[in-house]
């Protein structure tokens, strides 16, 4: 499988002036680029590596965290042993626990909400946190912060229940990283803080339009915007519309579009 890896930093010292200088840069990765790329000043890098759809895998020195890790054990060949595992919820583009039990988990810890914990064997008991909506933990020197996920759409509000499942905000190097899981544009998701790197989903219809991702991204704020968990069925959103949109409303909001369908043609 292709991989592209991106090394992406900021100085935790002065973290309010160095958003403002990463925000007058409305500069896009470039897919065609197999070469990675680091964004300097800092005193911890934290790479982003784009499995597919809601997957990643983010290192930070030397801890690995893998995010929804599915698609069995030969999507990883490559990747560094787990550290710490994060799931968001109990579908199977999150949660595969075939997947779980065919990776090296002997030294992972696993932060899931309830109701992803009931689906699980007993097997990864012993290192499960249970994380739920407004809750947060500190493992391997990383704050995580459980945030709501769900659906607004009357249409739509089985697919995603509020309390159900998880986002995440990691506090990792200085940084503050949000991974948005199954969600329309939430207060929760609206009232975020000083995040630095958003990676926001959009797909119908089980999350949301691209004007809506756009409308909430422009009310908290990020430094930089991922969009990512955008195939739908049939559809696929359409991630170019995302950044005009994001851009008209603040040009200095830097959307960057990881590859994250890989097998796939956009």
């Amino acid at each position: 499988m292709k991989k592209i890896f991106f090394t992406i930093t900021c100085f935790s010292l002065i973290l309010v002036g160095c958003k403002e200088k990463n925000k007058s840069n409305n500069s896009e990765i470039d897919l065609s680029s197999n070469e990675s790329i680091t964004l300097e000043n800092t005193i911890s890098d934290v790479k982003i590596i784009p499995i597919e759809h809601a997957t990643a895998v983010l290192e930070w020195g030397d801890i690995t965290i893998y995010i929804d890790p599915v698609g069995g054990a030969s999507t990883y060949e490559g990747q560094k042993q787990p550290d710490l595992i994060l799931i968001t919820d109990i579908h199977g583009d999150h949660l595969n626990v075939e997947t779980l039990q065919a990776l090296n988990t002997e030294k992972a810890k696993i932060i899931v909400p309830q109701a992803v914990a009931d689906e699980m064997p007993d097997e990864f008991k012993e290192i499960i946190t249970i994380l739920n909506n407004g809750e947060s933990k500190e493992l391997l020197d990383i704050m995580i912060e459980a945030i709501p996920m769900y659906n607004l759409r009357e249409e739509a509000l089985n697919f995603h229940t509020k309390g159900r499942g998880n986002g995440y905000v990691l506090n990792i190097g200085g940084q503050r990283i949000y991974f948005s899981g199954d969600t329309e544009d939430i207060p929760e998701m609206r009232t975020l803080k000083n995040i630095d790197k958003a990676f926001i989903c959009m797909n119908l219809p089980y999350t949301m339009t691209e004007e809506s991702a756009a409308s909430a991204v422009l009310e908290f704020k990020p430094t930089q915007v991922y969009p990512y968990h955008f195939r739908g069925n049939p559809d696929v959103s359409d991630v170019a519309k995302f950044k005009e949109l994001v851009n008209s409303g603040d040009s200095n909001i830097q959307v960057i579009q990881l590859d994250w369908y890989p097998s796939q043609p956009y």
